[in-house]
C-alpha cells in the first residue's frame, strides 16, 4: 500500500506542526469561512509572515490540513494483512465511518457544506488521487490473490472513489433511514458486492 502523498508530521517542522494544529483547532471551533491566517498566527505562537512564507492563502492552509487528516485515517483504518478484497472492504468502510467522525470534516459538513465540495469533491485533488492510486494498489493484490473480479484497477478504484465520496457525502441526508453500523454494513455489501469475482459461466452452464 502507498502513503497519502504529503509529508508526515515528523518529516515537518515544529513551527509548520503548530501551525497545521492551529489551523485544526481553528477550522473545529470556527469552519473554515471564519478562520483566518490572523488567527492560526496567533494560535500557533508565530508571526503572521510565518504562515504566509509556508501557505499563501487560507484556502492552500485548509487543503494541506485536509490531506494530513485524511492521511492520519488511512493509516488508522488500512489494513496492511488478508486478501485484497478484504482489506479494501474493511478499509474503505472503516475510513467512511473515520471521516464522518472526524472533527474536521464533521464540521465542514455542518457549517461549509460548499467549500468542501471544492475541498474533497469538486475536483480531482490530491486527496482523490491518492486514494486511487491506493485502491488500484489493493485491488492489483486482490487481482493476485484471487479475490477481486477481474477488471482494469485504475478504472475499478476510480468508481470506489466515487461511491465512496458519494456514500460520505450524503451520509447526514439519510441518517433517518440508514446511519451507525447499519450505513457501515450496506456500504461494505455495496463495495464487496462490486469487487467480488464474477461467477464462472461454464459452472451456470453445467
Amino acid at each position: 500500500m502507498i502513503e497519502l502523498a504529503t509529508q508526515p508530521d515528523e518529516q515537518l517542522s515544529s513551527t509548520d506542526v503548530a501551525i497545521l494544529d492551529a489551523t485544526r483547532a481553528c477550522v473545529v471551533d470556527f469552519g473554515v469561512r471564519r478562520t483566518t491566517l490572523t488567527e492560526v498566527a496567533r494560535r500557533a505562537g508565530v508571526s503572521r509572515p510565518t504562515v504566509y512564507r509556508r501557505w499563501p492563502d487560507t484556502g492552500s492552509l485548509i487543503a494541506e490540513l485536509l490531506v494530513r487528516e485524511l492521511r492520519t485515517i488511512v493509516g488508522e483504518t488500512m489494513p496492511d494483512v488478508g486478501l485484497g478484497r478484504d482489506r479494501l472492504v474493511r478499509g474503505i468502510v472503516a475510513g467512511a465511518a473515520a471521516i464522518r467522525a472526524n472533527a474536521v470534516f464533521a464540521k465542514i459538513f455542518r457549517t461549509d457544506t460548499d467549500l468542501m465540495l471544492t475541498y474533497v469533491f469538486g475536483r480531482l485533488g490530491r486527496n482523490q488521487r491518492t486514494l486511487i492510486e491506493l485502491f488500484t494498489a489493493g485491488i492489483a493484490l486482490g487481482h493476485e490473490d484471487g479475490s477481486i473480479r477481474a477488471g482494469e484497477a485504475e478504472h475499478m478504484a476510480t468508481m470506489l472513489l466515487l461511491i465512496t465520496q458519494s456514500a460520505v457525502q450524503s451520509a447526514g441526508t439519510v441518517a433517518p433511514l440508514l446511519a451507525g453500523a447499519e450505513f457501515d454494513a450496506e456500504l461494505s455489501r455495496a463495495i464487496e458486492g462490486y469487487l467480488t469475482p464474477l461467477p464462472d459461466k461454464d459452472c451456470d452452464d453445467s
